[in-house]
């Protein structure tokens, strides 16, 4: 299982919020490339970049960080964010990202990111999948659908898509341990598609339950910037995991 650390943007620094809410906002480091570089030091590989601005905007806002880390770091990144059209998709590629997240597109013009995954390939794209009672929830999680998570991944699973990561909204940036049973219950349901947990992760034995369970990654945001894991320990996990 991959270790993939998270950051956040808003106007160009490093934060998080708490369930998605704004005005809950902690700002951990001015400099994100510092951030990325102390990522990369401790031997992780991946790093999922997220603008808030964009996703807020709806449109990328937040390119010129992204070109800057993928510029000066060799880390694998995939950026989301306000990616509503194909330009502001042209840009997120154009920037330096391996892959662009896709989320409330997905769900509200499948026509389009069906296009863009036969136009790009499915290759270069991570579906995100924001989730409230096994419910797909869009719009900064705002609005909850009645489309539920197991029959939006096999749709999008039919049509190419094989990297996935899933946020249990209730669970994210409160570090009171991730959604195994979801998760689960997606891993068997699907057992081809490389699946990606996200949201609640608060020490490392929640790092071992998820790759026990079948996870191919974990992305970890607040729980590195309050030092519940520290880099030496994932750098470690990360080591044992690729043996």
């Amino acid at each position: 299982m991959e270790i993939i650390p998270a950051i956040d943007l808003i106007e160009g620094k490093c934060v998080r919020l708490t369930q998605g809410d704004y005005a809950q906002k902690t700002i951990y480091n001015e400099q994100p490339l510092e951030v990325a570089r102390m990522f990369e030091d401790a031997g992780l590989k991946r790093l999922h970049l997220v603008d808030l601005d964009g996703a807020k905007a709806g449109k990328v806002t937040n390119w010129k960080v992204l070109e800057q880390i993928a510029g000066k770091t060799s880390l694998v990144i995939d950026f989301g964010g306000g990616i509503k059209k194909e330009e502001d998709l042209g840009v997120v590629f154009n920037s330096g990202a391996a892959m662009a997240t896709i989320g409330s597109l997905a769900v509200k013009q499948e026509a389009v990111f069906v296009q863009w995954i036969q136009t790009y390939g499915a290759d270069r794209f991570l579906l995100g999948a924001d989730v409230k009672e096994e419910k797909i929830a869009v719009a900064g999680w705002l609005e909850t659908t009645g489309i539920n998570i197991i029959d939006f991944i096999r749709n999008y699973q039919g049509k190419g898509i094989y990297q996935l990561f899933c946020t249990d909204v209730s669970k994210d940036g409160k570090l009171e341990g991730p959604s195994v049973e979801l998760y689960q219950k997606i891993i068997e349901s699907f057992p081809a598609i490389h699946f990606i947990a996200s949201g609640g992760v608060s020490q490392l034995a929640d790092l071992h339950e998820l790759a026990e369970i079948g996870c191919s990654g974990a992305i970890i945001g607040k729980a590195i910037y309050e030092q519940r894991i520290t880099l030496t320990e994932l750098s470690r996990f990360n080591e044992m995991n690729a043996k």
